[in-house]
């Protein structure tokens, strides 16, 4: 660790943004075009292949590609953990040479958009504002976005009491929803690294000992924590979300390793300061602002890395209709961003691992329910099994190994539980069909308005440690 100041410094393995053209963003002129277009070609592909006599053969030679792709990405080891920084109440005699000084501590800025969270700000600012860094090289940063209830009058208690918060409100009218307001605080930030916590994130104290270090690993741009559902034991919507999670985790891990595109999750995220004004801060003119400057970061050379312990907790949605509506703003704002960048991604802007990788997941993830439906009209009318069930039961198999892999690795728990959680966590998993294909046929018909869409938390206090069955 003797080096560790200078090792920190950025490190310039990325294209400048200007020359990639994505920073004057067009907005959302002609998504609903290319969304219909995507649509179109979809099915009518679908169709065709029914039609043609060798149809079969293509949905088989695909089957192949992605099967290869998917073993690859099953195989594949995870990168080393990196070791924390050492404690910062240790005295200065146990700390190394290079950590005495203050100043060799990276700062950090922590930001979170708030918008009506009076129950559950004041736990987050407290634990934000009690992490194992020394106190003097991070700082706090709440953005009250026009808050209604009490979360105005609890943030001005708060200042008081921590010295490292900073309260900023927005007024009334404030356009950009959450990045708007990411947007108005991390120009006036002095972190090195910028970390992003929703209202209800559970946030471990040692969480920042071990974000710092991997920024050190070449030309990280971002890492993302591992997200654990706080109240998975409430009921069977929060039990499937959290093996959902255990999925993700996975996947990130496995796709990292290989070179594959590593995501933001939206809460947890830290980005290098260097590389969020390269990228021209947080998109404003897309629903899921993480998902948009995942592409960002990756276009512009920067890795994203992926921290699986310790993990910040956040809230599952614990009814139905919630869930839907949280699923489609998700499922939509990772769709746009293909249909926004779609001419980088063609021309080759991305290393040729990550193109793959981009693609395989994008025809699982998305294509694959999108052309459901005409699939099955097909094969009734045709009196045959649906044309893409290879892929359906690659993507199924991918499902059940990826979520047990990852239960496992994240949970620690025996087989048999983990069992159980994958099997639940794969049927609650089928509602994506229904959400992505909807969102779909919904996004290219349908005008979409640009708001903030905020779910409600409720303050849960259920443990990280209790176990869903």
């Amino acid at each position: 660790m003797a080096d560790f100041p200078q090792r920190f410094s950025p490190r310039r393995f990325y294209t400048p943004l200007k020359e990639l053209e994505i920073k004057d963003f067009p907005g959302y002129a002609g998504r609903r075009s290319k969304a219909a277009l995507t649509l179109s070609l979809l099915w009518g592909v679908t169709v065709v292949l029914h039609l043609l006599s060798w149809g079969g053969w293509v949905v088989l030679g695909l089957t192949a590609i992605l099967t290869t792709h998917g073993l690859r990405i099953l195989l594949a080891r995870p990168l080393a953990a990196v070791d924390p920084l050492p404690s910062a109440a240790e005295t200065p005699d146990a700390l190394s040479d290079s950590l005495k000084d203050p100043l060799a501590w990276p700062y950090i800025s922590l930001v979170v958009a708030a918008k009506n969270e009076e129950t559950v700000i004041e736990p987050l600012v407290a634990a934000l504002c009690q992490l194992d860094y020394p106190a003097s090289r991070y700082d706090v940063w709440i953005i009250d976005d026009n808050s209604t209830d009490g979360t105005a009058k609890r943030l001005q208690t708060l200042a008081g009491r921590y010295p490292q918060l900073r309260v900023l409100p927005r007024p009334l009218g404030a356009s950009g929803g959450k990045s708007g307001a990411l947007n108005q605080v991390w120009p006036d930030t002095k972190g090195d690294i910028i970390g992003v916590f929703d209202a209800d994130a559970r946030v471990p104290r040692d969480a920042l000992r071990y974000i710092v270090p991997l920024f050190d690993q070449g030309n990280v741009g971002a890492v993302q924590m591992q997200k654990a559902v706080v109240n998975r034991a409430r009921n069977l919507w929060t039990r499937g979300q959290q093996a959902e999670m255990a999925l993700d985790s996975y996947f990130q891990q496995q796709r990292i390793s290989l070179g594959g595109v590593g995501e933001l999750r939206g809460n947890g995220q830290f980005v290098r300061r260097t590389a969020l004004a390269q990228c021209g801060g947080w998109n404003e003119e897309t629903i899921t602002d993480d998902l948009d400057l995942t592409l960002r970061l990756h276009f512009s050379g920067w890795e994203i890395h992926f921290l699986l312990h310790p993990a910040v907790g956040e809230e599952g949605v614990e009814q139905p209709l919630a869930l839907w509506h949280q699923r489609n703003r998700w499922a939509e704002g990772g769709y746009q961003r293909y249909l926004d960048y779609w001419r980088l991604i063609a021309q080759h802007r991305l290393a040729p691992a990550k193109t793959l990788d981009m693609a395989s997941f994008w025809l699982i993830q998305y294509g694959l329910p999108t052309v459901a439906l005409p699939d099955f009209v097909m094969a009734v009318l045709r009196h045959r099994l649906p044309l893409f069930w290879p892929v359906s039961s690659l993507a199924l198999a991918l499902s059940m190994v990826g979520m047990f892999c990852g239960l496992r690795r994240t949970r620690q728990q025996p087989l048999w539980v983990c069992g159980l959680q994958t099997l639940w966590g794969n049927l609650y998993m089928l509602h994506w069909l229904l959400v992505i294909a909807t969102m779909a046929m919904r996004l290219s018909v349908r005008p979409k308005r640009l708001r903030w869409v905020k779910t409600t938390h409720l303050g849960s206090e259920e443990d990280l440690r209790v176990d869903v069955f």
